[in-house]
């Protein structure tokens, strides 16, 4: 990880936030994006005292602010090495209490915004001929769930367009990683009505450790799917 340049989408949530602090500890080059100005100055700010480090507030469900994200990350690092898209929230309804607003929401962030971003560096990855672009999807995109119809709609989409894109971008050396983790306990579950025993969820840092683990294999090697879920919520 030493020196490699890091992009990392929702930094300031419990997965980004925990992945950004052991990467700065392996002396990786950090680029922090998310929508909250100040948690993304604060966390910024206490890395850039291990590592180069570089803060972009970013709403990534529009468009034009990706563009100016990746921009300012080619100004300050010359080259985006890894994405890692960490943002995303859940609506948890019954199917008719999913409000249309609530659906934009869901696809928006989980479906438009990181379609907007992994396209994006894409296009950056594609000029280098090398790079690796990893989507938490969460496992609520391979599997559905009562009371998450919005919810599973966005993420199976979002697997469905990485998978796509990452047949068009292999062949210029650019790997693309799905993870799909089980419920982890992260502020995402702060604003989510369904009553779950977080004592019993994954930790950030489990997700963080996945995360490191697909970066570091071997350069021949694509770690293309990672399933990790708590042992007391398994689906198979």
């Amino acid at each position: 990880m030493q020196d490699k340049v890091i992009l990392i989408v929702g930094a300031t949530g419990g997965i980004g936030s925990t992945l950004g602090q052991k990467l700065s500890n392996a002396g990786a080059k950090l680029i922090l994006a998310g929508r909250n100005h100040q948690k993304l100055t604060d966390l910024s700010d206490q890395l850039a005292q291990k590592t180069s480090v570089m803060a972009v507030p970013t709403d990534i469900t529009n468009p034009q602010q990706v563009e100016t994200l990746m921009a300012k990350a080619l100004a300050q690092f010359g080259r985006i090495d890894v994405l890692v898209n960490a943002a995303g929230a859940g609506v948890m309804k019954q199917y008719n209490k999913v409000t249309p607003e609530d659906l934009d929401a869901m696809l928006d962030l989980n479906l438009k915004g990181s379609f907007y971003t992994t396209q994006a560096v894409a296009n950056v990855m594609k000029e280098q001929r090398s790079g690796h672009i990893c989507n938490i999807i969460g496992i609520l995109g391979k599997h559905s769930m009562a009371m998450a119809s919005a919810y599973c709609a966005s993420k199976f989409g979002a697997v469905g367009f990485s998978k796509c894109i990452a047949e068009e971008v292999k062949r210029y050396g650019i790997k693309m990683t799905l993870f799909y983790f089980g419920g982890i306990d992260t502020p995402f579950w702060d604003n989510v009505a369904l009553k779950v025993d977080r004592n019993k969820m994954l930790t950030p840092q489990t997700a963080a450790e996945a995360i490191e683990f697909a970066l570091k294999a071997d350069p021949q090697a694509v770690p293309m799917e990672i399933n990790i879920q708590p042992e007391s919520h398994l689906f198979f």
